[in-house]
């Protein structure tokens, strides 16, 4: 599966992003699939699933940082 080809297999929203909750639940939705596919790829490449998790989280915490650190600039 590639997840990075831009083939579509992340639908739009639905929701405009000022209703929060139902914008955020839908995104959810639309990655939790692509999450676990990544999960399990790098787990079956040997990599700890809660290392990887925790990678995750800390790489898209650096584009969040990166992308509010450009838009000030």
């Amino acid at each position: 599966m590639n997840m990075m080809s831009g083939n579509g297999s992340i639908p739009a929203p639905a929701h405009p992003a000022s209703e929060f909750l139902a914008y955020e639940a839908e995104c959810r939705s639309a990655l939790k699939p692509l999450l676990a596919g990544l999960l399990d790829a790098a787990e079956a490449a040997g990599w700890s699933r809660r290392t990887v998790a925790s990678t995750l989280m800390f790489l898209a915490a650096q584009q969040v940082s990166a992308s509010e650190t450009s838009a000030r600039s």
